[in-house]
């Protein structure tokens, strides 16, 4: 990796490399490469890099935005999984200022990040303006949305800290991914990355959320190894509910479902959501404290470039 380069925004068409001023966007509106005149399109005030796949069913059906950003405020996943990732960004990276989440959706892990502490630079990315749409809503003024493509994201060295939330599984070329994160910053700088995990779990569930894969243990790690990241910590999340997750999605293996049957397991009694959230949070804990879960429907997995 060569981290000597100039950092700054990068021209998708010639890939020369701007320098970015400290006090302006990263992508400001109206941005054309001074080295080719490549202009980048915009809509509804968001630099668009990747226009023709704005709102496709690519990863995600963007028509599931809606009902996203009404259950993540309090179901106990989101809440506690948000939780852990804002503390390892405490723990593992509590200088970082500048931080890109890729496929940020409505924002809700977004704006935990902010109010974490004082950011010099904060930008959500996102495929789809639909969720977008959701997330300048939940956040302020001074954060920076962009519509791209994971695979090929326009920097260079900007960021000292990146997140990925349950994104990758979403696309097939994974490693695109994890290559931009790593171009995006310099040498030194973060990334927390969190997958689903263990292929046996695999149930409609998948399917309907489009995923691509559930990783094995140590596949994510070896990933981020060999696209130049050294791992910090990586461990399994929800693995203290993996039992119940086990006896849900197997259940319906080999079933013809309708969705809401298969989204059932979003539709909790709120005494079992609060109980949940009380078991997960106990877990978070004791991640943060140094446990290592073996298994679990989730991974979560700390990185420094180097």
């Amino acid at each position: 990796m060569n981290d000597a380069a100039i950092a700054g925004r990068r021209c998708l068409e010639c890939n020369a490399v701007e320098q970015v001023a400290g006090n302006e966007r990263v992508w400001p509106l109206g941005w054309q490469c001074s080295a080719c005149g490549h202009p980048v399109a915009q809509s509804d005030g968001i630099p668009m890099f990747a226009p023709e796949l704005a709102d496709t069913v690519s990863g995600i059906d963007p028509r599931d935005f809606q009902a996203l950003s009404e259950m993540e405020g309090g179901h106990f996943w989101f809440v506690t999984r948000n939780e852990l990732i804002v503390g390892l960004a405490n723990k593992y990276f509590p200088q970082a200022r500048r931080l890109l989440e890729i496929g940020c959706g409505t924002g809700a892990v977004l704006r935990e990040l902010a109010a974490s502490r004082r950011w010099e630079r904060l930008v959500g990315s996102e495929l789809h303006p639909a969720g977008l749409t959701h997330a300048r809503k939940r956040l302020p003024s001074e954060v920076e949305f962009v519509q791209m493509d994971a695979r090929n994201i326009p920097a260079a060295g900007v960021f000292d800290l990146a997140g990925a939330f349950d994104v990758i599984e979403h696309i097939a070329d994974d490693v695109a991914v994890l290559r931009g994160l790593r171009a995006a910053m310099p040498a030194g700088g973060g990334a927390i990355v969190t997958v689903p995990q263990h292929p046996w779990l695999w149930s409609q569930a998948d399917d309907y959320a489009y995923h691509e894969r559930r990783y094995r243990r140590g596949e994510l790690e070896a990933k981020l190894l060999r696209n130049g990241f050294e791992v910090l910590f990586s461990s399994s999340f929800t693995a203290m509910l993996l039992p119940l997750m086990a006896a849900s999605r197997l259940s319906f293996r080999g079933k013809k479902t309708e969705d809401q049957d298969v989204h059932r397991e979003f539709k909790l009694n709120p005494h079992v959501n609060r109980l949940f959230t009380g078991i997960l949070r106990a877990e978070v804990r004791m991640t943060l404290a140094g446990m290592n879960w073996p298994a679990g429907g989730s991974r979560v997995v700390v990185a420094r470039a180097v």
